[in-house]
């Protein structure tokens, strides 16, 4: 494995949250700057040191309503 992959949403409590596609890892954070962090520190944590992904890819996708 060289990468995990992490959906971001933004919280309604404001900040965001990530949470992996394929491993039970979630975090949140209040800044995309500590988010970042907040991801690399929860993989440390989720996986043994050999084990460990190269790569975090984080997909933010973020959703807008418009009036016609």
């Amino acid at each position: 494995m060289n990468q995990v992959v992490f959906e971001v949403r933004e919280s309604p409590e404001g900040g965001f949250e990530a949470s992996a596609i394929d491993h039970r890892i979630h975090t949140e954070a209040d800044t995309w700057e500590s988010l970042k962090e907040m991801v690399r520190d929860a993989v440390r944590c989720h996986f043994d040191e050999g084990q460990r992904p190269s790569l975090i890819r984080l997909i933010w996708t973020r959703e807008e309503l418009l009036s016609a």
